[in-house]
């Protein structure tokens, strides 16, 4: 079976006071991932919205790891911590998105 990778968006509004926490966490996203092995190689593109919104485009290995995301403690450790500095946005929440070329402040 070949599986199929998965380039996904993802926007985190920093909850109030927690934009520096929220930017930290991020550096820690992608490695905590691949020890998991649930993402490949590619690098992550981390950015940062007008609003203070930070989005990030990142690759899963498939769909499957995907759903095995979600039965994982080290990853629903790693999401606890994201909740509690951040809230997941839709995409088309950001000013930005409705831009046809949507511009954000790179992160990293």
């Amino acid at each position: 079976m070949t599986l199929m990778r998965r380039l996904v968006i993802v926007a985190y509004k920093p909850k109030p006071g927690k934009a520096d926490e929220l930017k930290e966490l991020m550096k820690t996203h992608l490695p905590r991932l691949r020890e998991q092995s649930l993402v490949t190689d590619r690098e992550s593109v981390i950015m940062e919205a007008a609003d203070g919104t930070i989005v990030e485009v990142f690759e899963w290995l498939s769909e499957e790891v995907i759903q095995q995301a979600h039965l994982n403690p080290a990853v629903q450790q790693m999401w606890a911590e994201y909740a509690a500095v951040c809230d997941y946005v839709p995409l088309n929440s950001l000013k930005e998105a409705g831009d046809l070329f949507a511009g954000f402040s790179p992160l990293n």
